[in-house]
């Protein structure tokens, strides 16, 4: 190698990286971004290093709440590089040596054509003669967030999301000198001890707030959205200053937060979890989370689910909340049949006994005699939804057993979830361990029966139990080790499940949205947004999903009830029409004007629902506060916008919306649903601005923007 510095250039059409490399093989990330940007007259990003390594006895150079100053992370020096370029995905792999440990750090960046995302990840192998323990190693380490101008952190805005049972996808923006000060250049050290640190622990990945983040600019409109793509809890992400730019750090599990170290021993390898990051030069946020759906997208296994968004019914909200028998179900198949409903998904309870408390009996799964008595019993439920064309499903908590199960003890202990020798108990359940053949061949057992041989169509997966940092099953075992393991033997599981069953449509639930992550929906077909029992607090979660979902993915409850006003009945309906309908509800008890709207509803959503996936989101009011009292979402497509708006009550009539892709367009405006609503409506193309009035309070709308004559072109 020269003394003289070299650069690395890598991307595609959409994509631009550049890699600084000195003389004494300091590599670095110097710039990300778009083929067009206008380089910055200094490269900040070439202030972090490509990653962050802590392990015993070699921890950080500079303490404090950032694991980016790793001793580790900053010996690491350039060996080799290597690019690829197949099935539409670019790979650029950078490798690294730690002349001190013998450590080799293989840098995985990857990107699909024409997208402005990256995904990072890190293959560590010990190539030195001791065993290193780890204890914590990024997957993605980009610096250069921000320009090299002295004020640029000061426009800078912070973006996360909170997520709780019942309030997912709550997103937050405040600036990032709340957390990174600017610290006054006549100390000798500039760069301050801090950091904004998010970390998901427990099973669940979403649990508390989504694995995800953003950055952006207020001033040049430049944004950056990350997500974790890990479907257990072991996550963090941190970002700060670093030599007077943002850096992002992000790792899956680490020791200081989830229990977990690794010893690599000489020859072994350690994988870390993906990381994706998706970025925008000057459209905000809106076209970054666009980047990050395209993302999603060429990322995820195929399916024809994702092309049909067959309509679904389910038996649980607001109707029979796990109590299903024959006699409650059978009217509700054939209403559900009626309302165009083409999936129909029997939801908790049916494997329960009627004097039966369930919860801690779960994990045979079969059907239940007193809910289900006649001759053929839970087969004549399935029977007659497959009469009335539509594909029967079943609702299924598959990790877990109750403690007075049957299957409690004829599986191994080591099939279980275990601390010191001991099983872990969870409200009345122990927790399946994936990497045991055991565990998993009851469940393959359970599975192949319910699809195999029953005919069932469609699985929806949930989990309703927090086990905490994890298992240590295995001698020596840290429990955050132990639960990454199972992590990834869950995902294994599943790609096993589709690829013996591949028209199979498994839907992912945990009490609503508390797994809602990139690596189990880059598996599975559907996910579930939330629980949430009302209609009006459902809005903003149906609004800002499309943040950490694709919409042909994200599932939401439309559930109408006989004391629902037709206002209500229209306004739960659009909370699902620009996603994945998920219908519900006591439709049968419906008057007939109300029982109108919703079969209205259905039939709307299939005149669009073949534009959906490929549409990416807008938010023209911004995304979603909690209390917004009108809110709204448009999902975009080269020649017509979807958007949905919803007036919450205590608010004015009138609303102004933003669809700056529009802007200068002549508009014609469209009302789809409900059809005889009073919507006013007035397009400004000189700024892209609709004003929208509802009369009504709370009411909703779906309305269609197409460009209308030289526009169209």
């Amino acid at each position: 190698m020269t003394n003289e510095p070299q650069t690395i250039q890598w991307g595609h059409g959409t994509l631009a990286a550049e890699f600084s490399l000195t003389g004494d093989g300091v590599i670095r990330l110097a710039r990300l971004g778009s083929p067009g940007d206008v380089p910055d007259e200094h490269d900040p990003g070439a202030a972090v290093p490509l990653v962050a390594v802590t392990a015993v006895g070699h921890g950080r150079w500079w303490s404090g709440n950032r694991f980016i100053h790793s001793v580790i992370g900053e010996r690491l020096r350039y060996r080799t590089h290597r690019s690829t370029h197949e099935d539409g995905w670019h790979v650029l792999t950078v490798e690294l040596d730690d002349p001190e440990t013998g450590l080799v750090a293989e840098v995985v960046y990857g990107s699909p054509d024409g997208v402005p995302a990256l995904r990072g990840e890190v293959v560590l192998r010990n190539e030195g003669d001791t065993t290193l323990h780890l204890q914590a190693v990024s997957s993605l380490a980009v610096g250069g967030l921000t320009p090299a101008r002295a004020d640029a952190l000061d426009d800078a805005d912070l973006l996360w999301a909170d997520n709780d049972w019942f309030a997912e996808c709550r997103w937050q923006r405040r600036p990032l000198r709340l957390t990174s000060p600017a610290l006054t250049r006549r100390v000798r050290m500039s760069n301050g001890r801090g950091a904004f640190v998010l970390a998901g622990q427990g099973v669940w990945s979403s649990c508390g707030q989504l694995p995800m983040g953003g950055l952006a600019d207020r001033r040049t409109g430049r944004a950056w959205v990350w997500q974790v793509e890990h479907n257990g809890g072991g996550w963090r992400w941190e970002c700060g200053e670093r030599e007077g730019a943002a850096y992002l750090a992000a790792f899956g599990p680490c020791d200081g937060h989830h229990g977990w170290h690794h010893a690599l021993e000489p020859g072994a390898e350690f994988r870390t979890v993906p990381v994706s990051l998706a970025f925008s030069s000057d459209g905000g946020t809106d076209v970054a989370f666009a980047a990050l759906t395209d993302y999603r997208r060429a990322t995820r296994r195929p399916h024809p689910d994702h092309e049909r968004l067959p309509v679904i019914f389910n038996d649980y909200m607001n109707c029979l909340m796990g109590d299903p028998t024959t006699a409650k179900l059978l009217p509700l198949i054939d209403a559900a049949a009626e309302a165009g409903a083409e999936y129909f998904v029997i939801d908790a309870g049916w494997y329960a006994e009627e004097a039966e408390n369930w919860w801690d009996t779960v994990g045979l799964w079969e059907a239940s005699h007193s809910r289900f008595p006649g001759p053929r019993g839970l087969h004549e439920v399935l029977d007659r939804i497959r009469e009335r064309g539509m594909v029967p499903g079943l609702w299924l908590e598959p990790e877990v057993i109750g403690v007075r199960s049957t299957v409690a003890d004829a599986l191994p202990e080591e099939a279980f979830f275990r601390r010191d020798g001991v099983r872990v108990v969870e409200s009345g359940r122990y927790h399946l361990d994936l990497r045991h053949p055991a565990a998993r061949a009851h469940l393959d057992r359970v599975v192949d029966r319910l699809v195999g041989e029953w005919g069932v169509g469609y699985l929806k997966l949930d989990h309703n139990i927090d086990v905490g940092v994890g298992t240590s099953g295995h001698p020596g075992e840290s429990p955050g080790a132990g639960l990454l393991g199972h992590n990834r033997a869950q995902l294994d599981w599943l790609d096993g499940v589709l690829d013996r069953h591949p028209h199979l449509v498994v839907e992912n639930c945990a009490s609503g949205g508390m797994r809602m992550d990139h690596a189990l929906l880059s598996r599975l077909q559907v996910q579930s947004t939330s629980d949430q029992e009302s209609l009006v607090l459902y809005a903003p979660i149906a609004a800002a999903a499309p943040t950490a979902v694709t919409p042909e993915q994200g599932a939401v409850w439309a559930y109408p009830q006989p004391d629902d006003s037709l206002d209500e009945v229209a306004f739960t309906m659009v909370n699902a029409l620009l996603g994945r309908v998920h219908l519900s509800g006591r439709i049968p008890e419906l008057r007939p004007e109300a029982r109108a709207l919703v079969h209205e509803a259905v039939t709307v959503y299939k005149s669009i629902r073949a534009d959906l996936p490929r549409a990416v989101p807008v938010w023209p009011l911004g995304l979603p506060a909690w209390d917004d009292p009108w809110i709204a979402l448009a999902l975009r497509t080269p020649a017509t916008t979807y958007l949905t708006a919803w007036r919450r009550p205590g608010t004015e009539d009138t609303a102004t919306l933003r669809l700056p892709h529009l802007l200068g367009a002549d508009v014609v405006v469209d009302l789809l649903y409900p059809g005889a609503g009073r919507a006013a409506t007035t397009w400004h193309p000189d700024t892209a601005e609709l004003t929208l009035t509802l009369p009504a309070a709370p009411s909703a709308v779906l309305l269609r923007l197409r460009r209308s004559g030289a526009d169209a072109g």
